[in-house]
C-alpha cells in the first residue's frame, strides 16, 4: 500500500503546483544517495519534475537522476526506506512509520499496550435515585 500512497501524494502535490520533497532513511543498505547531504542518517530530496530526470516511483524502488553540487548522480532507494513525502510550500503530506523489522504483517493488529480497565466494585445496594 505504501508505494500507492507515495505515488498518490506525489501526484496531488504536483497537481497543485507545489514542490514534492521526500524524506529517506539513508542508512538502509539498499539506499544509494549522496552521502555528503545526509544529516542524522536521513536525507530530504526534491523529487519535483524540474529537479530530477527519469523519476520512477516503483512498487519496490524509487530512482531518478539529479545533480548534486553540479555533479550528475543516480539516486535509488527502496520504498521501505521512505519516511515521508510532503509539499515544501506548506508541509502537507504523509509521514510513514519506520519499520523496525521486515517481518511485520499488515493484517496483524497493533499490540494493545493499554492497561486493563479497572474492575468495578459490586455494590449490595441498588444505584437508583428518584428524580423529581
Amino acid at each position: 500500500m505504501k508505494p500507492y500512497l507515495i505515488r498518490g501524494i506525489y501526484e496531488w502535490i504536483t497537481d497543485n503546483h507545489w514542490t514534492a520533497y521526500i524524506l529517506v532513511d539513508a542508512e538502509k543498505d539498499s539506499s544509494n544517495v549522496p552521502i555528503q547531504h545526509v544529516n542524522d542518517g536521513k536525507i530530504i530530496l526534491n523529487i519535483q519534475g524540474d529537479a530530477v530526470q527519469q523519476l520512477s516511483l516503483g512498487n519496490e524502488y524509487i530512482e531518478f537522476n539529479a545533480r548534486f553540487s553540479g555533479k550528475p548522480t543516480h539516486v535509488s532507494f527502496t520504498v521501505e526506506s521512505v519516511l515521508g513525502i510532503y509539499a515544501k510550500e506548506n508541509g502537507q503530506g504523509m509521514v510513514f512509520e519506520a519499520n523496525k523489522t521486515n517481518n511485520n504483517n499488515d493484517d496483524d493488529p497493533p499490540p494493545d499496550n493499554s492497561p486493563p480497565p479497572p474492575e468495578k466494585k459490586k455494590s449490595k445496594r441498588p444505584n437508583l435515585r428518584i428524580v423529581k
